[in-house]
């Protein structure tokens, strides 16, 4: 059967037809379709797959191990600046090894569309030392979650699969298969020396890991995903991976002339690597990311006439693309993906009616009687507030920074110290840096401006809606100085007067502005007017 699919929603349908009983996610573009398209599968309805948002990547993680230790197939989605928050749980679980398999998917974003660095993943899979999965087209996402599957349980390690945007974020036509495999069922075969990671067991557990990497390297020397295709011209030698391999065989509508190393499985294939530094005059590395490949073949062999990011014949920031590859092979260029000087960028900015705009219209206006006043803020719709007209914002480093740089700046005797973070992002990260804030009684004005679902990614829902008060009591602030208000135009008068109260207050306070979101809200009317309808009609 042929399906068109993102990318996303390739891996999505191959999870659920390899027997997935549960993927945890917290949304982040480019990751974010994979779990609201399992959300939507009337076979993950029917089955009662777990595709519940979770509070973030760190929980998800740790959810999904569990869901392994019980014998179930479990999927893991973020995008790359995720994996840093559940890199604790991501590392050590090449320790405990897995019972159902595991399979953490990661979207890297090269040219930063919607992130703050440009991380390869690639580098955690190999730091983990657990096998990397990185297909080529959405074909490949699709087959690939079948083998990753099958192969964590064959070698009870996760794997980690890496895609980047646009192969999260292009359609192709896929084949899929007609009858998904059954979930696994519940057993008992975990066991408790290899996951309870006291030094005396994990250093056993370390051995057996490391003894491993061995026979992972073999295996991926054999893989159907790894290929040497020969070439009749071996003054050059391509050695491409992931979305790379793509953009190759586009650059040659009658068949590539040089050699070509297909890479889509990790550890690398050094043999294959070897045998085409071996025949080949020089030899260039097509990856999409960071120069992850070029440098570990500049240490498998003569390295002298290796090309690619690292010398210069490839961008060494942004995401490739057919253009810069053209380039490099020495092809005419065409420039089809060069940006379209016909179209006036137009930058992204807060939507009409947007509560957050209150919020930063009130925030500007009791500042300006602070000169030195600094604003801490967070990953979110509302670091828009940096730009104009607002520029009410002075950072905004990583999900949660927002209060624990307040306070550090507090610490360092700076006042005003004001953090402004979402909702989401305060369940997500923020809530431990409050209780640091709280237990010191640092002098910082923290606004948790909850639009009620998680905006920036597409009004998912947020994990403390309705709950903040209550969140916020529990880690011990004073209910005197936890304010609400509703950031309309007609509350500015009193939303400053509350800001300029609290700002004055010698201590912690929690202001929490809140209104939903205008595009849930439209969302939700739409939603409401179809069900009234649809009742209408079956009276």
């Amino acid at each position: 059967m042929k399906r068109l699919l993102l990318g996303d929603e390739a891996i999505a349908q191959g999870a659920l037809d390899a027997g997935l009983s549960g993927v945890y996610a917290y949304p982040g573009t480019p990751s974010t379709e994979i779990t609201e398209f399992i959300q939507e599968s009337p076979l993950a309805k029917e089955r009662n797959v777990h595709s519940r948002w979770s509070t973030n990547e760190k929980t998800a993680m740790e959810a999904a191990l569990g869901m392994s230790f019980m014998g179930k197939r479990a999927m893991v989605c973020m995008k790359h600046v995720g994996l840093n928050v559940c890199a604790d749980p991501f590392v050590n679980s090449g320790m405990t090894g897995t019972n159902g398999g595991v399979v953490v998917l990661v979207a890297d974003d090269p040219s930063m569309h919607s992130s703050q660095d440009e991380q390869d993943s690639r580098f955690y899979g190999k730091f983990a030392m657990i096998p990397t999965l990185e297909p080529s087209n959405q074909q490949e996402a699709y087959d690939m979650m079948a083998f990753a599957f099958d192969y964590s349980e064959q070698i009870h390690l996760p794997v980690l699969m890496r895609v980047t945007t646009r192969m999260a974020h292009s359609r192709a036509v896929v084949e899929v298969a007609e009858s998904p495999r059954q979930e696994n069922e519940l057993n008992y075969n975990a066991k408790a020396s290899d996951w309870v990671l006291l030094p005396a067991f994990a250093r056993k557990r370390n051995v057996v890991v490391t003894g491993q990497q061995k026979d992972l390297e073999e295996k991926a020397e054999t893989s159907p995903y790894n290929k040497y295709q020969d070439g009749t011209d071996k003054s050059l030698g391509i050695i491409a991976s992931g979305i790379g391999y793509n953009y190759v065989m586009e650059c040659f509508k009658d068949g590539c002339p040089y050699p070509v190393l297909k890479i889509s499985q990790y550890p690398l294939p050094k043999k294959l690597v070897r045998k085409m530094l071996a025949e080949c005059e020089k030899v260039l590395i097509v990856e999409e990311g960071q120069p992850f490949i070029e440098d570990m073949v500049r240490g498998v062999g003569e390295a002298k006439n290796v090309m690619g990011r690292l010398t210069g014949e490839l961008p060494r920031t942004g995401e490739l693309n057919p253009d810069f590859l053209k380039k490099a092979l020495g092809i005419p260029s065409d420039e089809n993906f060069a940006p379209c000087e016909d179209v006036t960028p137009r930058p992204p900015a807060l939507c009409q009616g947007c509560g957050h705009r209150d919020v930063y219209t009130a925030l500007n206006k009791v500042l300006e009687d602070y000169p030195n006043a600094r604003v801490f803020g967070d990953i979110g719709c509302y670091t828009l507030g940096f730009l104009p007209p607002y520029r009410a914002i002075h950072s905004c480093v990583d999900m949660g920074a927002s209060i624990t740089m307040a306070k550090g700046a507090a610490d360092a005797g700076q006042w005003p110290a004001v953090a402004i973070i979402g909702d989401s992002t305060f369940t997500h990260s923020g809530m431990t840096g409050l209780l640091d804030a709280i237990n010191e009684n640092a002098n910082i004005t923290v606004i948790i401006s909850d639009n009620l679902t998680t905006g920036m990614t597409g009004g998912q829902d947020s994990a403390g809606t309705n709950k903040f008060e209550a969140i916020v009591r529990g880690l011990g602030l004073d209910n005197e100085h936890l304010k609400v208000v509703v950031p309309l135009p007609k509350n500015i008068p009193e939303i400053t007067q509350i800001i300029r109260d609290e700002i004055e207050y010698k201590g912690v306070s929690v202001i929490i502005p809140r209104r939903e979101c205008m595009q849930t809200l439209q969302r939700h009317l739409k939603q409401k007017k179809a069900a009234e309808k649809a009742a209408q009609e079956n009276k």
